[in-house]
């Protein structure tokens, strides 16, 4: 008798999507390993690509290695090796780095923050490089360190497809073009790039925290790279406030993780975790990073430092009803000053419904209707479905949620919209 093998489900992918999966966590990894090889971020992401075609003609013969991120970069670090012995013009570079890079890798974390020895941290300050443009250097880093695809980024940032696509080919050709250095800067370079990279590493813990796209609302990966370069940051620049600002926000915010999917991995909001969860090592290291973001500032806080402490605010809240929202309006007030935004308004219009009254929260609600920025930004409806629904008015509460459920690309957030339009007023 003829086995049969078994097809596909949507519960059992293909071995081609596991693959893509494993690369596509451990690609910023394998890019930023090979670029140090050559220099060159495009031809990285090139020779991870052609990692990737390897593996799927190898890994279904010879089942997963052990340790697949490290089958991948040795497989592109090989092949880079091979290019720079190829070309003529990279003789000299190649005796310096020496013969041994197929089999040594660099240490994991840095022994002395001023000889920092870490490659995905000299991937962000390359992508960060004041020869491109704040927007470029974002969707590069995004797309190289973060793992992200363009129509990701895209959603990330809030601009059009198209313009992420050419904001990255255009990224690259400058960064080759103007041979920049694959390394970390020292001195006034590293302080004027410092605000680009901060917004990076928040940028990529946000798709890991709440992932625009695909079938997970968790992609815990990038929270923790992330998080680890924050850390990382802190400890290179001991000084800067808003360094630890950030990296006090990160450890609130992952501090939820756990209780913010249940075993099935449904999404769970913020009212209804299990605060029991929440790692309280997390807490008290951002509640440290805190302190520290306030001992080194010399004026009033940064919007990375008033962030976390508005993450700390629901930290210190042992139970949903225990939140401080007057505490927390006010600290969206005074980031919404200090770094306005459209974002910002629609978070402070949340809070200002906790602690004035629902009806207060739309009037602001409504009064961003227009913001061009926040134009297809599903949570725009999902906030205003929530507050119609906490005044009663549920037809229209459940449109909001309809659309809103339209608007967003990631599945399990979907059938989440989609539940509280079949129970709005649960």
């Amino acid at each position: 008798m003829w086995a049969v093998e078994p097809q596909p489900t949507a519960a059992q992918p293909t071995f081609a999507q596991t693959v893509e999966t494993v690369f596509r966590l451990q690609a910023p990894r394998v890019i930023a390993g090979v670029a140090r090889i050559v220099r060159d971020v495009g031809i990285a992401e090139e020779l991870a690509q052609d990692a990737l075609v390897a593996a799927l003609e190898q890994w279904p013969r010879d089942g997963v290695p052990d340790n697949p991120g490290a089958w991948l970069t040795a497989v592109a670090r090989r092949r880079a090796v091979d290019l720079v012995r190829r070309r003529e013009v990279y003789a000299r570079k190649l005796a310096e780095i020496g013969r041994d890079l197929e089999t040594t890798a660099p240490p994991e974390e840095p022994a002395d923050p001023d000889g920092i020895d870490d490659d995905l941290l000299r991937l962000v300050f390359t992508a960060c490089h004041p020869v491109l443009s704040p927007q470029a250097r974002t969707a590069l880093t995004l797309r190289l360190l973060g793992g992200l695809t363009t129509a990701e980024i895209a959603r990330a940032v809030l601009v059009p497809e198209p313009t992420v696509a050419q904001r990255i080919v255009r990224a690259k050709r400058t960064l080759a073009a103007r041979n920049v250095a694959f390394e970390v800067p020292y001195g006034p370079d590293r302080e004027a790039r410092l605000g680009s990279v901060l917004d990076v590493v928040y940028l990529i813990f946000n798709e890991g925290y709440a992932a625009t796209a695909g079938d997970d609302w968790l992609r815990p990966g990038l929270c923790e790279d992330a998080l680890r370069l924050a850390r990382v940051l802190s400890g290179l620049m001991p000084k800067e406030p808003e360094v630890h600002g950030l990296t006090a926000l990160l450890e609130f915010q992952a501090s939820r993780i756990p209780a913010r999917t249940a075993p099935d991995g449904t999404p769970v909001l913020l009212r209804d975790q299990d605060r029991r969860r929440w790692s309280r090592m997390l807490i008290a290291r951002g509640v440290h990073a805190l302190e520290r973001a306030g001992a080194t500032a010399a004026g009033p806080p940064g919007p990375y430092a008033l962030q976390a402490a508005i993450a700390a605010c629901h930290a210190r809240a042992y139970a949903y009803e225990e939140t401080d929202w007057r505490a927390i309006a006010t600290l969206y007030g005074l980031l919404a000053a200090r770094a306005p935004s459209p974002v910002v308004e629609l978070n402070r219009a949340v809070a200002v419904s906790m602690a004035e009254g629902p009806r207060r929260g739309l009037e602001l609600v409504d009064a961003l209707a227009a913001e061009p920025a926040l134009r297809g930004y599903h949570l725009l409806p999902s906030v205003r479905g929530d507050l119609l629904s906490r005044l009663g008015r549920i037809p229209e509460a459940r449109e909001e949620f309809l659309r809103a459920a339209e608007l967003t690309r990631n599945e399990r957030e979907r059938a989440l919209l989609l539940r509280r339009a079949d129970q709005p007023s649960g």
